[in-house]
């Protein structure tokens, strides 16, 4: 027979409610000597607490839902190890989402979400127009992909400030045609990103050309297409990639021209993500606390659901790094 929450309390010389006490991390009051015994009588027998049972009584399950768009983006994988060894040293179990972008499927896991009856939701979202989806009465933490301030919290980087640094090193390097492949307009860092490309370019005194400008998907081949239309159309010296990805697209359209990066070609990407490596010459890319912005997001989440008065909105902006590389350089006129 299974070992009962009864057996435990019997075994340790304890009540139940000792036991569930210990059991649940509110052990404030127990004596040391008695904690332990249960502790030890856990151990003994091997006892795993029946998790239903538990979440009727706290009406918590000790899950949180993880939904993201794009598993396949070496990107994606740093964001949910953060996210769940946080939740794991917290004793919470992560359910994990890929959406593949879509917004339909975006919603679908929000009522499976519902169903398991998740505590608190991370959400990167695909697309904008999600009001349906955040319109739900469950703590969300949105991650990554832009902030909003008057509704909720969220972990990200300041890409606006980002999207200027990278443009800015462009410039400093004498480059005056610079081009860019953006991500999908209606994801906030993307415009961030872009409203950053665009004030470094009017500090500098440089028009902004909309031709120079090019929409990606966040992928390699988005990045790729984007960038032999920015290099059959136009004659820039250097191109801003807003990831790394893409920027891969870029080297691989660079090749079919007959360009060398860096000498006929500055390429400057985003994320710094670890594939980096791989490439020649080595990318000069912005840098983003990948790990450490999953981290800071489920423990904004689980503070809100373990501290039903602490509900304030709490938005993290992160700092952006420059890390150059060798793909960029001075441009020889």
């Amino acid at each position: 027979m299974a070992v009962t929450i009864k057996d435990i309390a019997k075994n340790a010389n304890v009540s139940i409610a000792t036991v569930s006490r210990v059991i649940n991390n509110k052990a404030d009051g127990i004596r040391e000597e008695t904690k332990q015994r249960v502790l030890d009588a856990i151990k003994e027998h091997n006892y795993q607490p029946n998790t239903i049972a538990r979440s009727m009584i706290t009406k918590k399950t000790s899950t949180i839902g993880l939904i993201i768009p794009d598993i396949r983006n070496p990107f994606f994988p740093e964001l949910v190890r953060g996210v769940e060894d946080f939740s794991k040293k917290s004793n919470y179990t992560v359910f994990l989402c890929n959406t593949d972008g879509d917004i339909e499927r975006e919603k679908e896991y929000f009522n499976l979400m519902k169903e398991k009856s998740v505590d608190g939701v991370i959400y990167t979202y695909a697309h904008g127009g999600f009001e349906e989806i955040l319109n739900n009465n469950i703590p969300i933490v949105l991650l990554d992909r832009g902030l909003d301030e008057n509704q909720f919290s969220g972990v990200c980087i300041d890409n606006e400030k980002a999207g200027y640094m990278a443009t800015k090193h462009l410039i400093e390097l004498s480059h005056e045609r610079i081009g860019c492949i953006t991500g999908p307009d209606n994801i906030q860092s993307s415009r961030d990103r872009l409203k950053g490309y665009k004030r470094a370019l009017e500090e500098a005194g440089l028009p902004i050309n909309q031709a120079f400008i090019k929409t990606g998907d966040y992928q390699m081949e988005g990045g790729y297409e984007a960038a032999k239309l920015l290099l059959k159309e136009n004659s820039v010296t250097a191109i801003f990639a807003f990831n790394d990805l893409m920027a891969f697209g870029v080297y691989q359209a660079a090749q079919e021209f007959g360009l060398t990066i860096p000498d006929d070609l500055s390429v400057v990407g985003f994320d710094n993500i670890k594939y980096n490596r791989l490439l020649q010459p080595k990318l000069t890319t912005i840098d983003q606390p990948t790990y450490r912005m999953g981290e800071l997001a489920t423990e904004i989440l689980l503070d809100q659901i373990n501290n039903d008065k602490n509900n304030q909105i709490k938005s993290i902006n992160l700092e952006p790094h420059l890390i150059i590389g060798d793909s960029s350089q001075v441009y020889k006129k």
